[in-house]
C-alpha cells in the first residue's frame, strides 16, 4: 500500500459524558439539528443530548429507519435546509450516522429528489486524502450508541427500498468533524443490537487482517481491535452495566476501521452484508454474524495463515470455527434461517451482486453469482 489517507476528522472525545463533551463541539454554531430514531427519541441519552445542545437546537429528526432509506435521507436534507443548520448532532447507530452523512451531502450538492441522490452514488473509494472543500456546512458531530464505527468513515450507505439495493455516497468531508464516545450512550441500546454491531467491528478488523495485500499500520490497529473486542464483548454480554467494557469496545471499534485509512480493503463478508441489508433488511451487525464465518470458511484456501491469527485471538480452531463459536457465545445468530431467509432465496440474492467491491476485493477471487451462492450456502 502506498497511500495512507487520514479522514477529515478533527477530534474524538473518549469516555466523557455527553453533557460535558458535546458543548465544546457546537459552541461556534448557531443552529443545530439533532438526528436520531423514534426508539431513541425518548431515551435518557437523547434528553441529555438535547440539554447539552440547549438553545442552539433548531430542529429534530427522529424518523431515520434502518439502512438509511433514500426517502429518510431526503426528508432530513429538507429539514437541514429549512432549519439553516450549521451542525448536525447524529445520535444513534450506523443508520442514523450514515443517513446524516448522506443528507449533508445532498444539502451540499443541492440534491432534492431520489433520482439525483441515487445518480450520485458510487461503488467504492473516496478521495479521503484531499480535503478540498473545508467550508462545507453543515458538518456532523456523532454520538454513537452502537459499535458499527460508521462515525469514523467518510463514506455513507443508503438504501433504495423499492429496488432492494444499497448505495454509497462518497465525500471526504462526510466524516463527522468530531465524535463523542460516551459509554453511557450505549446503555439503552438493546443487547442484541449492541453486541451484533460489535461483531461488525470484528468484521472490519478480521477481513483486513486476512487481506492478501496488507499494511503494517492496518495489521497493528486491526489486531489490537480484535484483541480488545475478544475481551470486551463477552464482558458486556455477562454484565450489561460494565461501563469499562463498553468504553473498551468503543475504542476497539474505532481501531477496527483504521486499517481502511491505509488502503487495505475488506472483502465478501462486507459485500454480502450490503446485499442482505438492502434486499432483506437484515441489520448491519447481524449480516456480519452470518457472513464473516462463512466467508472465512470459503477463503481458507487463500489465506489460512492469516486466519490462524484471528482464530488464535478467539481461542483456536479454524477461522470459521472460532468466529462461529465466539458469535454463538454472545447469543447471536449465524445462519440465514435464523433471520428468515430460505434456501430458495439464495440465487436471487446472489444475482444482486453487481461485480464491484468489496466482494471484488475478496482474498479468494469471487468469479460471479455462482461463487456468491456457494458462500451463502455456508450460512445455512
Amino acid at each position: 500500500m502506498s497511500l495512507h489517507a487520514w479522514p477529515a476528522q478533527q477530534r474524538v472525545r473518549l469516555g466523557e459524558p455527553v453533557a460535558r463533551a458535546l458543548p465544546p463541539e457546537i459552541e461556534d454554531c448557531g443552529r443545530v439539528v439533532l438526528v436520531t430514531t423514534r426508539s431513541l427519541a425518548r431515551s435518557r441519552i437523547a434528553e441529555a443530548t438535547r440539554a447539552a445542545i440547549g438553545a442552539r437546537l433548531a430542529g429534530e429528526f427522529s424518523a431515520m429507519r434502518a439502512h438509511s432509506p433514500v426517502e429518510d435521507v431526503l426528508a432530513l436534507a429538507a429539514l437541514l435546509r429549512e432549519a439553516r443548520a450549521d451542525r448536525v448532532v447524529a445520535l444513534g447507530g450506523g443508520s442514523v450516522i450514515d443517513g446524516s452523512k448522506a443528507a449533508c451531502h445532498a444539502v451540499w450538492r443541492g440534491y432534492t429528489d431520489a433520482a439525483a441522490l441515487l445518480g450520485s452514488a458510487v461503488s467504492r473509494g473516496t478521495d479521503a486524502a484531499y480535503w478540498v472543500e473545508p467550508t462545507l456546512t453543515p458538518r456532523i458531530v456523532a454520538v454513537p450508541t452502537t459499535l458499527s464505527a460508521a462515525e469514523f468513515a467518510p463514506n455513507a450507505g443508503f438504501t433504495d427500498l423499492a429496488a432492494g439495493r444499497k448505495h454509497r455516497a462518497q465525500h471526504a468531508m462526510q466524516v463527522p468533524i468530531a465524535v463523542v464516545l460516551d459509554p453511557e450512550a450505549t446503555i439503552e441500546t438493546p443487547a442484541e443490537l449492541l453486541l451484533s454491531s460489535g461483531i461488525r467491528a470484528v468484521d472490519h478488523a478480521a477481513e483486513r487482517l486476512c487481506a492478501l495485500e496488507r499494511a503494517a499500520f492496518s495489521d497493528a490497529v486491526s489486531r489490537q481491535a480484535l484483541e480488545m473486542l475478544a475481551v470486551a464483548l463477552p464482558a458486556i454480554h455477562r454484565k450489561g452495566d460494565d461501563l469499562g467494557a463498553r468504553a473498551a469496545a468503543q475504542q476497539a471499534m474505532w481501531l477496527s476501521v483504521m486499517g481502511g485509512w491505509a488502503g487495505v480493503p475488506v472483502g465478501a463478508s462486507h459485500g454480502i452484508g450490503y446485499i442482505l441489508g438492502g434486499a432483506k433488511g437484515v441489520p448491519h451487525g447481524i449480516t456480519s454474524c452470518l457472513g464473516l464465518p462463512a466467508v472465512m470458511q470459503w477463503n481458507a484456501p487463500a489465506n489460512a495463515v492469516q486466519q490462524k491469527v484471528v482464530a488464535d485471538i478467539l481461542d483456536g480452531g479454524t477461522g470459521a470455527e472460532a468466529l462461529r463459536r465466539f458469535i454463538r457465545g454472545l447469543g447471536l445468530p449465524t445462519t440465514l434461517a435464523e433471520v428468515g431467509i430460505g434456501l430458495d432465496e439464495i440465487p436471487a440474492l446472489a444475482a444482486k451482486w453487481d461485480g464491484g467491491p468489496p466482494i471484488a476485493t475478496n482474498p479468494r477471487k469471487v468469479g460471479g453469482a455462482a461463487d456468491v451462492v456457494a458462500i451463502l450456502r455456508l450460512m445455512v
